[in-house]
């Protein structure tokens, strides 16, 4: 066996990549850039191609929403790419109306959703690729455990008076955290200079 054809056979065995990319990628955002071009180039798939046929089959989606993606390669360098409808934390603070989760979860409520909109969700949600299988209950029960996580609770019903108070109140609190982060992070900058 030849230089040239021990070194070929060695490149195709580098092509076909059996797990693929699992990535999550903004809508409409693709770029070439260092995060995704990096890992597409690793694989051998041609960056351009891949970012203009990503930005453009997202085109239905409004932009900068997270969309999970896999990603699997071919022996001849083409892909196949797997579009999954947004994260679960990404609807569930939509539905939520917040913008970031409980610094400490389990001690803090960030916000309230309701059955009709757990529900809601798991419906999109049942219908991506890695949930197909699963019992709509089992996709609720996950969806909770992440609303928990993020520090959403679920109720039968909202007030909607009431929760524009506490989502104001709630402003307040998100302020005084970041502030209180950003003195330890000035604290933390002073002694190690």
């Amino acid at each position: 066996m030849s230089k040239a054809s021990r070194l070929k056979a060695a490149s195709v065995k580098i092509q076909h990549h059996i797990g693929g990319l699992r990535t999550t990628i903004p809508a409409q955002m693709a770029v070439a850039g260092p995060p995704l071009g990096t890992q597409l180039g690793q694989l051998g798939i041609n960056i351009s191609t891949f970012v203009k046929d990503f930005n453009l089959r997202t085109s239905i989606f409004r932009e900068g929403v997270p969309l999970p993606t896999r990603t699997t390669v071919n022996p001849d360098r083409s892909y196949n790419l797997v579009i999954h409808h947004p994260t679960a934390t990404y609807f569930l603070k939509q539905a939520a109306g917040v913008k970031r989760g409980a610094q400490f979860p389990g001690r803090e409520v960030t916000g309230y959703i309701t059955r009709k909109q757990l529900y809601e969700i798991a419906l999109v949600k049942s219908q991506d690729p890695p949930l197909q299988m699963e019992d709509l209950q089992e996709v609720c029960r996950l969806l909770i455990d992440s609303a928990y996580s993020l520090g959403i609770r679920v109720v039968d019903n909202i007030d909607p008076v009431e929760y524009q108070q506490f989502l104001e109140e709630r402003q307040e609190v998100v302020k005084q955290q970041k502030e209180e982060l950003q003195a330890l992070k000035e604290a933390k900058l002073l002694r190690t200079a």
